[in-house]
């Protein structure tokens, strides 16, 4: 492997968190570059953006994700092309960036305008302002009791030093970049295309076993649901009200000083994950005696996604396959507590999972810019269901046909996973200046087109849950 070319001469830092920097790159603070604005929307109508801590600040209309829109976007905050957009609350998670559209961002977010254009590239901007040292150095200066709720005000952001290298090289960092971006986002997509095809597979498995049973020889009969369709003889069809207790969460991610503290179980923890364990990393909050009584999570719960701006992300299952005694059920959700005697948990799992079940759902989720589901709506649902010991085989049948499957579905996230770090490390080591490529040129195959690059974010990175604080996170 050829040695990482330096820079020819180096000096100390003046960010605590940086190493020693290319001699000749001015540093200065932001508040040199930057001004904040707060200029507001008067319709609501201008593009809506959202802040992501993989891809920065994008159109949110480019993003194939699920978000809670706001009843209206009159009041929030206006940007322009070259802005640095901040997630106030999220900066510690580096959700910012510099912007290349026009549009809206929640009124909470900082907006910040460069005193001239030509200062930065803003693509270079956007690559260091979300890098681990950056993201660091906010940490060290936001303010808040908790660590997930600090918060990084304008002073605070506009004390912070900012590399500038002399415009030509910052062009050329971010050519090299691209390409390399090209690279990675190729190679991710591959990886997502195969655990697409691999998950197709996996539902199939799962959708025969949970309507039709392990005997093919079985005898069928018409279920009365067209949504079912036939099912085994002996199965009985039930309303979900009959074999579960159904309970809707109100409980918000908010902390009062007069509550307990707990750890919340959100929207965005259920519809990533197929199972809730309490080794998960999740939001610190806090909530009433009454709530922790009420949705505090049990082995054998099944928890469901109850709204979306999409029928087709409604009643998006996870299992919770343990007690979670610090762990409550979030709003948007829905808590299904099975009736032991009657269903399986993990039956009821893969049962609402299925794609003829989550059909209903979906049919059953009213809306026009958001759908949901009434706690009427699940009680009344109906799945097939068989008795309890074959319910059981069927799990374990399922969970071995689904093992290699599943094993390699994992193989494939990690390499994403492996080949997000060493971008991430590339980066911070370009930008900071600590790999020289002033001299580097382009071959045939480093072709950069921005459809490329966008398998570069996560394909939920986007998924947040509005707040009255912070809009979008």
């Amino acid at each position: 492997m050829a040695e990482t070319k330096r820079y020819p001469a180096y000096r100390a830092a003046r960010m605590r968190w940086l190493p020693p920097v290319p001699e000749h790159w001015n540093e200065q603070r932001a508040k040199t570059f930057f001004h904040e604005v707060d200029e507001r929307s008067k319709t609501g109508h201008e593009e809506l953006l959202s802040v992501s801590h993989i891809t920065g600040v994008t159109p949110r209309s480019q993003k194939n994700v699920t978000m809670f829109k706001a009843a209206s976007y009159v009041g929030s905050k206006l940007c322009r092309p070259g802005d640095i957009v901040i997630n106030t609350l999220w900066a510690w998670m580096a959700a910012l960036g510099t912007s290349k559209h026009a549009g809206i961002v929640s009124p909470a977010y900082g907006v910040y305008r460069p005193h001239s254009a030509d200062s930065f590239n803003p693509v270079y901007l956007d690559y260091l302002l979300r890098t681990r040292v950056y993201v660091a150095e906010y940490i060290g200066r936001s303010t808040g009791i908790q660590s997930s709720r600090l918060r990084l005000y304008p002073n605070q952001f506009l004390d912070i030093p900012l590399l500038q290298p002399p415009r030509a090289e910052q062009d050329q960092i971010v050519a090299y970049l691209r390409a390399k971006d090209a690279h990675i986002a190729h190679f991710i997509k591959t990886r997502r295309d195969l655990i697409a095809l691999l998950t197709e597979q996996k539902q199939c498995i799962i959708d025969q076993a949970v309507i039709r049973g392990l005997d093919n020889a079985v005898m069928l009969k018409y279920s009365g649901n067209e949504w079912l369709g036939e099912i085994p003889e002996h199965w009985d069809v039930v309303l979900l009200k009959h074999i579960t207790d159904v309970r809707f969460s109100g409980v918000d991610k908010h902390s009062h000083g007069h509550e307990l503290p707990i750890r919340l179980c959100n929207y965005t923890d259920v519809y990533k994950n197929n199972c809730i364990t309490s080794e998960m990393d999740l939001m610190r909050a806090t909530a009433t005696s009454a709530e922790i009584s009420r949705f505090t999570l049990r082995s054998g719960d099944v928890i469901i996604t109850k709204d979306s701006e999409s029928p087709d992300d409604i009643a998006v299952p996870a299992w919770v396959p343990e007690d979670i005694p610090d762990v409550i059920c979030a709003y948007h959700l829905g808590l299904l507590r099975p009736i032991r005697e009657r269903v399986c948990s993990e039956f009821l799992f893969y049962s609402i999972g299925s794609a003829h079940i989550a059909e209903q759902f979906h049919v059953l989720a009213t809306g026009v810019t958001r759908f949901a589901l009434s706690k009427n709506d699940v009680k009344n649902a109906v799945i097939p269901l068989p008795p309890v010991a074959e319910q059981q085989a069927i799990c374990s049948w399922i969970a071995d046909e689904c093992k290699p499957l599943d094993e390699a579905i994992q193989r494939a996230k990690d390499e994403i996973g492996l080949i997000h770090e060493y971008r991430n490390r590339l980066i911070a080591d370009v930008v900071i200046g600590q790999m020289y490529v002033c001299d580097w040129q382009p071959n045939s195959d480093d072709v950069v087109n921005d459809e490329i690059l966008v398998a570069l974010g996560d394909e939920q990175e986007g998924m947040v849950e509005e707040g009255k604080d912070d809009g979008e996170g």
